[in-house]
């Protein structure tokens, strides 16, 4: 991702994420030929994850998130500058 930004979502294991891209892709008449590039490898996924695969994700722009609903998203854990894990909200009380 070029320059600083903002992503949320629900951290999800890889091969759950592999199958919810993989059913959404077989729901679309174009896409459903690429389907099948998800399914999970035989051999099972590396032994030591190079990616966060974030379920119901946003980039958030400002005041704004794209996608507004959230979506699947993966991330180089390369490409990560900082994180934080938990639920974020606020309170002025």
């Amino acid at each position: 991702m070029p320059g600083p930004g903002v992503i949320t979502g629900r951290l999800a294991p890889v091969s759950l994420w592999w199958e919810r891209v993989a059913e959404v892709l077989q729901t679309s008449e174009h896409l459903k030929p690429f389907a099948a590039l998800f399914a999970p490898p035989a051999d099972g996924p590396p032994a030591r994850p190079t990616h966060l695969h974030l379920h119901r994700a946003k980039i958030l722009q400002g005041d704004f998130a794209l996608p507004h609903t959230g979506g699947m998203y993966r991330i180089a854990i390369e490409d990560i500058s900082s994180w934080t894990i938990g639920d974020l909200g606020y309170s002025d009380t």
